[in-house]
This record gives structure tokens, sequence and C-alpha cells, in this order.
């Protein structure tokens, strides 16, 4: 039997779709790189993302085309492409960020005219639906992550069209895959405890700041460390996980262990409770999404079944930088802030810059992404720190991507 067949087979049935159990969405997504993009492919990709799936873009041999984005939700914006960009490109990469659906519709037309494949990552898009469809379904592929949902810190997904594809797949996942380590299993196993342990008993803000002090946290900005020389050298040796591991695993080192029956039957544990964890961030967005701070996109793309289950809620804000280190001592973290976009962080050796990167710009600046979880918390916290709603210099009117 396949390893993971089982939690394959769950999410199997959640989608429709043949799906490849991997332990984790980035190696989700490399091995849909690696079957679908041929080396040196131009993929074109929004620029506010997590710079690890840059590095995952690389380690394939591929070139990441950064493209203009909506101001107000970080996803690409299909119109404001040039022409030239779109005959030049060899694959489209999504984000869904934070939950939020690309417009995958008009994407998935483009690519058909072109013949090219439309590569969905869905990290933070379980259970979200576009015209009635679930995110994931459009695409070639599609890349899902158990450790942005249901509390689980390993885990992830790839959707692909046909059985006979995810068979090839899981022959090139087991090539990839390191062998298991207990020392790994416990550690993938006991983390969720010690972090439930930690909000439960308000230790938040005392366990933070030490371990800022004593600095045991792999990013001391939003961004990983470059190391551009480092990087040009493994360059000659793409494609190649190996050669970019050193960037593919910063915040879960174990993206390519091969886990045991310990932590997969807790994943299928954690999995059993996904509804009523998407359930719950149904209601934190739907407060949250009444506030001054939503950003419009989620009015935009709201649903006949009520607010899309975010991973987290774009809040457009003044001071975020500044407000994120206030958060803290109300006892909320704020992660996954994507600023600088890629082509700044990165510069032009890389990846090729956006031809309009002032939306991307704006929105990674002034986005703070909540947890809708603790959304009367956060709305508590910003209504006593007297935050000021954030608004682009020039409006651009929102684009609906769910129907």
């Amino acid at each position: 039997m396949p390893y993971g067949s089982r939690l394959a087979a769950t999410m199997t049935r959640r989608l429709g779709r043949a799906c490849v159990y991997t332990p984790s969405a980035r190696l989700a997504l490399y091995l849909a790189l690696r079957r679908w993009c041929r080396p040196g492919a131009r993929v074109l990709m929004s620029p506010v993302n997590d710079d690890v799936i840059l590095f995952v873009v690389l380690a394939a041999g591929c070139r990441p085309v950064q493209a203009p984005v909506s101001v107000w939700d970080g996803n690409i914006d299909p119109a404001a492409v040039p022409e030239a960009t779109w005959r030049g490109i060899d694959a489209v990469l999504t984000t869904n960020l934070y939950g939020i659906p690309d417009r995958v519709v008009q994407l998935r037309r483009r690519c058909d005219q072109l013949g090219i494949p439309l590569i969905e990552d869905a990290a933070h898009a379980i259970g979200t639906h576009v015209d009635g469809r679930p995110v994931g379904t459009f695409g070639t592929a599609a890349a899902f992550s158990l450790s942005k949902h249901v509390a689980a810190t390993a885990g992830g997904f790839l959707a692909v069209e046909d059985a006979r594809t995810r068979r090839e797949l899981e022959l090139l996942r087991d090539d990839l895959l390191t062998p298991r380590r207990l020392r790994e299993d416990l550690t993938v196993t006991l983390r969720p405890l010690a972090r439930s342990s930690v909000r439960t008993l308000h230790l938040v803000r005392p366990v933070w700041r030490t371990m800022q002090r004593l600095g045991l946290l792999e990013r001391d900005a939003f961004r990983m460390a470059l190391h551009a020389p480092r990087l040009t050298a493994s360059a000659l040796s793409a494609p190649s996980l190996t050669a970019y591991e050193p960037w593919v695993r910063v915040d879960l080192h174990a993206f390519r262990v091969r886990h045991g029956t310990l932590v997969r039957g807790q994943l299928a544990l954690r999995m059993a409770h996904l509804d009523d964890d998407l359930t719950r961030r149904r209601a934190g967005v739907a407060l949250l999404a009444g506030t001054a701070w939503a950003s419009p996109a989620l009015r935009e793309r709201a649903v006949p079944d009520g607010p899309l289950p975010l991973f987290r809620v774009p809040l457009l804000v003044q001071g975020r930088d500044a407000l994120l280190e206030r958060l803290v001592d109300h006892g909320m973290v704020c992660g996954y802030v994507y600023d600088p976009p890629l082509d700044d962080y990165a510069g032009a050796e890389f990846v090729e810059p956006s031809p309009d990167p002032s939306a991307a710009r704006w929105f990674a600046s002034h986005v703070l992404p909540a947890d809708p979880l603790t959304a009367r918390r956060m709305t508590g916290a910003l209504t006593r720190e007297r935050v000021a709603t954030a608004r682009p210099p020039v409006r651009e009117a929102p684009t609906a991507a769910v129907t």
C-alpha cells in the first residue's frame, strides 16, 4: 500500500480528485513543478507570497515571473498581466493568499488558451469554493497543507486529475523522502500540544519575548536571509531539492521526512475535525469582515453559504510593523507577513520583476493577517490600540472571484 494512502483517500473523497500524501505542501508543490515544468520554465506567480515558495520554484529549476496583483488581496490580477508576459510563460502558480481565492476561472481559461499548466497553491485554502467548486480542482495540480489547519504541524497533499498521474507522482515522492526519525515524529506529535498549552496558560507574550531574546527564531525579519552568493551557486545544480534545502526547510525542517504511523495517525484524527475547524473559521471571518479594517476583498468574495473559511483574514492597517510588536503584548503573534514582495526581496538575478509592483508593495506593507480563530481578541486589541484603517493612494475596483 502506498505511503500515506489512507490520508490521501480522505482528501480524495473531499475533493473528488486523486491525491498524493506528502509530509508538507512545499514538497507537494515541488513534485508538481518537476512533473509539469521543464528546467528553465518561466512560472507566473504573485510576489506577495512566502519566500519558501520562491525557493521551491528555484529548486525545481524554474524562473519565477512576478505578476501584477490586486491591491486588495495580493493575488494575481490577470487583466494587468501584459500580453508579452502571457506569451512568454510556461506555467501559472496561484497563491490563494490567506484563503482568498485567486481569479482562478480567468487564469484557467488563459492557461487553456496558451496550452500551459495551471498549478494551484491551495495551502491556505482548504474548504474554499469558487463557483461551487473547491479550490484545488481547477488546475492541472494543486498543493494543500494540513499544517495550516486543524492545528497540525505536518502533512500535505498534491491533488491531480487522474490515478495514473498519481501513481507516477508517488514514485517521484518516494525518491525524495528522507528516512523516518523517531525524534522528528515525537517533535511533530508534541508541538501542537505545546502550542495549545502556551495559549491556554496565557504564556504567548513571555514565551515569544524569550525566544526573541535568545535568538531561537529562524527569521530576524519577515523574510529569511537571502544569502545571494550561495543561492547563485545552488542554481548550478538545479533542479535539485537538496541544493536548495537550506532555504526550503526554514520553519519546517521535516518537510520531506517520511513520518511514521504516530504522526500519520495523529493527522488522521485531526482531519476528522477539519469541518469543525472550517466552521469556526467562518464565524471569525464573519466578525472581522464587518470591521473597518477588513479588506474590501472579503465583502466582494461573499458566497451563498456564508463567509469563506479563511486561514487568515487580511486587515488593512496603518503602522502595521509597529502594531505587530504591540499585539504580542495582547497575547497574539501574527505571522505570514510577506513583505517586501519577492521581486524587491530577491532582485532581478533570481526573479523576473513585476511590470507594475506598486499594488504588491502597498498591500504587503499594510496587510495584517489576522487569525479568524482569535477574531474577538483581535478586534478588541485593535480597538484599544485605536488602529487606523489603511487605504491605497488610488482605489482599485475589487474583482469578485466567487459567485
